[in-house]
């Protein structure tokens, strides 16, 4: 998840947005450059989103079905799911490399990218741009909000059940390592997934916008037009659930926080010892 969210910020971000705003003019404002950042960028968009849905029904199996836990919830599996995941979102989109065409052609080198007039009346393409919307986010949206639903609901009731066992057989209330681990799992699985909600929920609403009105930008449109605000707001909240994920995971991880604490302190411990001196 953090080697994808990675990637999404370096492909999407630095090499997209960030190189067309301080270097317009490169390797990569070519057709064929620009072409393959756009193909990068989806590929490890998509990744990321899937191994968020892999994460949450990773955390379903090993919550409410602890027979299938010892055979699913392996380094083995994992491995694989996480390689089948990036190699046929790769293959997916690869037919994005084919949808654009040179914005300039200067002396024999087509310059910048251009989406090819046939992908808005080609029944194909039309197919494929409502698949790969609905493959991401769409279908995520709901298989993340229902596993979290369903894993919720397990959680609080099997979390009533061991505290009136636990009652019952002490007479009181006793600190619970069982119930503590299930409420860090809620938390967890709460703040990864949740986030991924949230911050994808205007690129979802934008897709529906545009789907049903027909209203959407064109380049040099007023920038201070409602639909062009909540597209781009869309590809902002977007991008940022590429960075939240990495943060809320490793934050939420004792021996990081330790080791993280650690840090700091050897970072200081030298300054507060030459200010008491």
């Amino acid at each position: 998840m953090a080697v994808m969210d990675l990637l999404v910020i370096v492909t999407a971000v630095i090499l997209s947005r960030l190189r067309a705003i301080y270097f317009p003019v490169s390797f990569l404002s070519t057709t064929p450059g620009c072409s393959m950042v756009i193909v990068l960028s989806c590929a490890s968009r998509d990744s990321s989103v899937w191994l968020t849905v892999a994460f949450t029904f990773d955390r379903f199996v090993a919550i409410c079905y602890q027979q299938l836990k010892t055979k699913y919830c392996t380094e083995r599996i994992s491995a694989v799911l996480i390689g089948t995941v990036s190699i046929l979102f790769c293959l997916k989109n690869i037919p994005f490399y084919f949808i654009y065409e040179p914005t300039y052609i200067i002396d024999n080198i087509p310059w910048y990218c251009t989406i090819r007039e046939i992908s808005y009346i080609s029944v194909p393409w039309r197919v494929f741009d409502w698949l790969d919307r609905m493959l991401t986010p769409c279908l995520p949206f709901i298989l993340i909000f229902l596993l979290n639903v369903a894993t919720v609901r397990h959680i609080l009731s099997a979390s009533s059940a061991r505290r009136r066992l636990r009652v019952q057989s002490n007479g009181h209330n006793q600190r619970d390592p069982e119930m503590e681990s299930r409420r860090r799992s809620i938390i967890l699985l709460f703040a990864i997934s949740g986030s991924f909600l949230l911050l994808w929920l205007t690129y979802v609403v934008n897709f529906l916008f545009v789907q049903i009105t027909g209203n959407n930008y064109s380049i040099g449109a007023n920038s201070n037009s409602p639909t062009f605000i909540l597209q781009e707001s869309g590809y902002m909240l977007q991008l940022l659930s590429s960075c939240t994920n990495t943060c809320i995971y490793a934050g939420t991880q004792t021996k990081f926080r330790g080791e993280l604490k650690d840090a700091i302190k050897y970072v200081f411990t030298p300054i507060t010892k030459w200010h008491k001196q």
